[in-house]
């Protein structure tokens, strides 16, 4: 059993919650980082929020869904520890998590199914990391690229203000 972070945009939030129920039906806890609904919402908080809980080693893995999956890995990939790949087959998932010690797996759930994304989830969590010196210092050194190694909780609040007074529409 493993612990899982999941998080998603509005526009994915259905095929999120068949993931999750797919995973806990393997026998996995899945932490819910949101969204709960199709309110328009900003990936790169749900994205961090997943990210976060790897970093910090409350999960073993993080899963993002966007619509493309190309926005949410791009919030992931931007915090320190978190090393994610946007995978749409099996080959990548396992080959970044041989080699580049992934942690975080990503999709477009628009363009994914939700079968196919639990597939490849499946592959990517019981895949080990081949460590070896030379890989390691590869991954030291792609996690130095990142400054900011703490989380600034306020990082989303004006934009969520801005949601809030209604100045997005859909």
């Amino acid at each position: 059993m493993m612990k899982i972070a999941i998080g998603c945009d509005h526009i994915v939030t259905d095929v999120k919650d068949k993931v999750k129920k797919l995973l806990e039906a393997d026998g996995h806890q899945v932490i819910d980082c949101g969204t709960f609904d199709f309110q328009r919402t900003h990936y790169p908080i749900y994205g961090r929020k997943v990210a976060m809980m790897v970093a910090e080693k409350q999960v073993d893995f993080g899963i993002g869904i966007c619509g493309t999956g190309v926005g949410i890995s791009n919030s992931v990939q931007k915090t320190f520890g978190a090393r994610t790949v946007l995978a749409r087959d099996a080959i990548t998932a396992i080959n970044a998590r041989q080699n580049y010690d992934a942690n975080v797996v990503c999709f477009g759930g628009v363009v994914t199914g939700s079968g196919l994304i639990h597939e490849i989830i499946s592959k990517f969590i019981h895949t080990k990391y081949e460590s070896s010196p030379a890989k390691d210092a590869l991954i030291k050194q792609i996690d130095s690229l990142i400054k900011v190694k703490k989380f600034a909780p306020e990082l989303f609040d004006s934009e969520l203000k801005k949601w809030d007074e209604g100045l997005y529409h859909d």
